[in-house]
C-alpha cells in the first residue's frame, strides 16, 4: 500500500519515534489523498497522524521476538 513505509519492528539499529510519526504521516497522506490538508481539515489530519503513530510506537515497544534484529532497510520511511 505504501511503498514508502518500511519495516520499523526487530531492525539495527531500532527505529525511533519520528520514524514512527513519518510513517503514520505517509498512511493518513495515502487513506486522505492529501499532501498537506486545506485548513478545514488540517486538525483532523494532524489529529489521525498523532494517534496513529503513538499506536504504531506502542506495538513497537510490545511486539516480541526471539529472532535477531535485522539489517535495517537502506530507503527513507
Amino acid at each position: 500500500m505504501c511503498r514508502s513505509i518500511h519495516t520499523l519492528y526487530n531492525v539495527e539499529p531500532p527505529a525511533s519515534e519520528e520514524e514512527a510519526r513519518a510513517a503514520a504521516l505517509q498512511y493518513v497522506r495515502k487513506i486522505s489523498g492529501y499532501r498537506k490538508p486545506s485548513q478545514a481539515n488540517e486538525r483532523a489530519f494532524e489529529r489521525a497522524v498523532d494517534e496513529i503513530a503513538a499506536i504504531s510506537w506502542r506495538l513497537l515497544g510490545e511486539l516480541e521476538t526471539a529472532a535477531a534484529p535485522r539489517a535495517r532497510e537502506h530507503a527513507h520511511v
